[in-house]
C-alpha cells in the first residue's frame, strides 16, 4: 500500500468496467446465440414477404467462424452469401492500399481516403447482387464487411467490435485485415494496417448507415454475444451524451512500465509491470450500455461519429469534424525505466505526411513521483544541433555507444501537481519513478523515437527509432532558457470562491487545448456552456460527484485517477467531494478546446 498511503487513500477504488444506465429499453436485448437467431428468425418472419434479406455488416476483428456457425445452426434454412466474394483479391488490394501504408515503414502511413466501395470487384460484386436477387431461399443472409454495400436488406444487422479487443486479437493471431489473409503477419502491422487503413474506411460506412441499423450484435467475448435493437444502440448513445460518462479504460504493459497501476487502479498481478491506461481514448475505448440485466459493448467512437455535435460542442465540431481531439492516459514508470527520448511531429509536418488536422500537442501533468524524479523537457543553452543528431545516429548502430543525454537534454525535477508544457517540437520524455496524467491531442501514434536507452520490446525485439522524421521536427531554440517561462508549471490564479479557486495550468499558446485545475473543500461550479466537451481527471481526493444544478442527470461520481467525460450538451454542472473525500480538499484538471480565443 506504499503508493495509496502517500496519496492519503484509504484503500483502491478505481472503477476499471464503468457503465451508463439506459432507461427504456430493457426488453430489446438478447444474450446467447439461440435467443439472438431466434429474434431473427421472428423479425424475418414479421416482414410478411416472399423472401426476407438480412445483411449482417462487419467491423473487422469480429470472429467469422463463430458468427457463421450459429447462424448456419440457429437459421438452418437461411441461405448465406459472403461478402468475401465481392472482394478484390488479396494482391489487388494490398496494391491498393501500400500508397497510405508508407512501404516498410513498421509504424506510420497516412489515413487513408478510400471507401469502402473501392475494396469491392465491379464484376464481383455484379455476380454476387445477381444471386441474392435470384435466390429463392425465404431467408437469405448477406454477411461480412461491406454487406450494405451489395445488397438492399430488408433487415440490418450490425457485428460491432470494441477496438483494442481486436488488437487483442491481432496479437493473438486470430484475425486478419480487411480483405487479406494475414492473421500469422507480426501484430504490430496489422495494428498500422487497421489505423491508417481498416477502421477508417468502415467508420465512413459506418457513420452513413447509423440509422439503418435495425439491431446491433456485440460479440467483444468469445461465444457470449450480445444483441439489442438499432433504436436502443441509438437511444443509448443519446443518453449516454446527456450526462458525464466514463469510456472503459485498458492497461498495458511496456518495457518501461511500472507498478503504481498495479496496486492503485487494482489491476492483475499476472504482468510484469503496467506502462499505459488509456483512460480516454474514444477512438479506441469502448462504451459499456446496460440495459437492465444487459451490458452491451461497443466502441466509443460510435458516440463521436453518431452525435458529434451534441458530444464535441458546435464550433469543436465545426473545427474537427465527427472526431475527438482529447486524449487523456496514464503512464507508469514507478520503478520502472525512463520513456524513450522523443519529439512529435509540426502541424505542417503532420499534415503533409499523416494526412492530420492536428498534431500530438500534449503535456504530463504529474499524479505522483519519487523524491529524485526527473522529466527531460527541451534542450540545453547552445545545444550543439549537428552533434546531438551525429551521437543519437550512432547510438541507434551501436549499443555499445550510449546517448550522452546529459550532454544536450534539459532535466527539471518533479513533483506531484507539476505541469509540463509540451508543445510539437519540444524534445522530452518522462523519466523513471514518475506516473504521469498524459493530457493531448487524440493522434497518438504520431511519435518520433530519438532513442530508446538502448532497449527491446517485450518480444525481445529492437524498438523502431524515427531519427530520420525526428529531426526534421526538432525545435533547436527550444533550450532551458525557452522552455522554462513558457512550459514549466504556468499556473494563473482565475477566480476562487467559498471552498474553491480555479487556476490555468496551460497548454501553451499554439495548443488548442487549454487546462483548468479546480481545487475545491466545497461545490465547484463548471460550465461546457454548450461550446466544447470537458474532459476531467481526479488529480487530488478519494472520491467526488458530479451533479447537475437543475437535475438533468443523475449524480455521478468519481474517484482518484479516473477521467471522465462531459458533453457540450450537458452544460452546467458541479463538483463536490463525496463519500471519503467529503469535507477535504480535491482536485481536477480539466481540458478543453479554447473556441473563443
Amino acid at each position: 500500500m506504499k503508493y495509496l498511503e502517500r496519496l492519503g487513500l484509504n484503500a483502491p477504488n478505481y472503477d476499471r468496467h464503468p457503465h451508463v444506465e439506459v432507461k427504456g429499453h430493457d426488453n430489446s436485448c438478447w444474450a446467447g446465440w439461440q435467443s439472438i437467431t431466434n429474434e431473427l428468425k421472428s423479425s424475418a418472419l414479421q416482414k410478411g414477404e416472399n423472401k426476407c434479406v438480412i445483411a449482417i455488416e462487419c467491423y473487422p476483428g469480429v470472429f467469422d467462424d463463430e458468427i457463421l456457425s450459429a447462424i448456419s445452426s440457429g437459421i438452418p434454412d437461411a441461405q448465406i452469401f459472403r461478402t468475401t466474394e465481392a472482394l478484390k483479391s488479396p494482391a489487388e488490394i494490398n496494391k491498393l492500399v501500400e500508397p497510405d501504408l508508407g512501404g516498410d515503414d513498421p509504424v506510420f502511413g497516412k489515413l487513408t481516403r478510400l471507401e469502402l466501395d473501392h475494396f469491392l470487384d465491379t464484376d464481383k460484386k455484379a455476380t454476387l447482387e445477381k444471386a441474392i436477387l435470384e435466390s429463392s431461399a425465404a431467408t437469405v443472409i448477406v454477411y461480412g464487411t461491406a454487406a450494405l454495400l451489395c445488397t438492399e436488406a430488408d433487415i440490418v444487422v450490425y457485428a460491432d467490435m470494441a477496438r483494442w479487443e481486436a488488437q487483442l486479437r491481432q496479437r493473438a493471431n486470430r484475425v486478419s485485415n480487411l480483405g487479406v489473409n494475414n492473421s500469422e503477419q507480426a501484430a504490430n502491422l496489422k495494428y498500422k494496417r487497421s489505423f491508417y487503413i481498416d477502421w477508417r474506411v468502415c467508420d465512413r460506412l459506418k457513420q452513413k448507415t447509423f440509422e439503418r441499423w435495425d439491431y446491433l450484435l456485440d460479440t467483444c467475448k468469445e461465444n457470449s454475444p450480445k444483441m439489442i435493437t438499432g433504436d436502443a444502440f441509438r437511444d443509448g448513445i443519446n443518453q449516454t451524451l446527456e450526462r458525464p460518462f466514463r469510456v472503459v479504460p485498458f492497461f498495458d504493459p511496456g518495457v518501461w512500465g511500472g507498478q503504481w497501476m498495479k496496486e492503485v487502479c487494482k489491476l492483475p498481478e499476472d504482468k510484469s509491470n503496467y506502462a499505459w491506461c488509456f483512460d480516454c481514448v474514444p477512438e479506441e475505448n469502448s462504451l459499456l450500455l446496460k440495459f437492465g440485466e444487459t451490458t452491451i459493448e461497443v466502441p466509443s467512437i460510435n458516440a463521436v461519429l453518431y452525435c458529434p455535435e451534441k458530444l464535441l460542442g458546435e464550433p469543436v465540431y465545426g473545427l474537427t469534424g465527427a472526431y475527438f481531439p482529447i486524449r487523456f492516459d496514464l503512464l507508469d514508470t514507478m520503478q520502472g525505466q525512463n520513456l524513450s527520448f522523443q519529439v512529435h511531429p509540426m502541424l505542417d509536418y503532420a499534415r503533409q505526411e499523416f494526412g492530420l488536422n492536428l498534431t500530438q500537442d500534449e503535456s504530463y501533468y504529474i499524479l505522483d513521483a519519487e523524491p529524485e524524479a526527473e522529466v527531460y523537457l527541451g534542450l540545453v543553452e547552445d545545444v550543439d544541433a549537428q552533434g546531438m543528431l551525429r551521437d543519437l545516429k550512432v547510438a541507434s548502430e551501436d549499443p555499445s555507444r550510449p546517448f550522452p543525454d546529459e550532454k544536450y537534454v534539459q532535466r527539471f525535477p518533479v513533483k506531484r501537481h507539476d505541469h509540463f508544457l509540451i508543445p510539437a517540437g519540444t524534445c522530452h520524455c518522462s523519466g523513471t519513478d514518475t506516473l504521469v496524467l498524459e493530457i493531448s491531442h487524440t493522434p497518438y501514434v504520431f511519435t518520433f523515437k530519438l532513442w530508446d536507452w538502448d532497449r527491446v520490446d517485450l518480444n525481445g525485439l529492437p524498438r523502431p527509432i524515427n531519427l530520420e522524421r525526428g529531426e526534421k521536427n526538432i525545435q533547436w531554440e527550444r533550450t532551458r532558457s525557452w522552455v522554462e517561462p513558457r512550459l514549466v508549471n504556468q499556473f494563473e490564479k482565475l477566480s476562487s470562491g467559498e471552498g474553491w479557486q480555479e487556476e490555468k495550468t496551460g497548454l501553451y499558446k499554439s495548443q488548442l487545448i487549454e487546462t483548468r485545475r479546480h481545487w475545491f473543500e466545497k461545490p465547484v461550479a463548471h460550465d461546457t456552456k454548450g461550446e466544447s466537451v470537458h474532459v476531467l481527471n481526479l488529480v487530488a481526493g478519494q472520491e467526488a460527484t458530479v451533479e447537475s444544478p437543475t437535475g438533468r442527470f443523475e449524480p455521478f461520481v468519481v474517484h482518484f485517477a479516473e477521467t471522465f467525460i462531459v458533453p457540450a450538451s450537458v452544460g452546467p454542472y458541479i463538483i463536490r467531494p463525496s463519500g471519503p473525500s467529503e469535507g477535504q480538499q480535491c482536485a481536477t484538471i480539466k481540458a478543453f478546446i479554447r473556441v473563443n480565443a
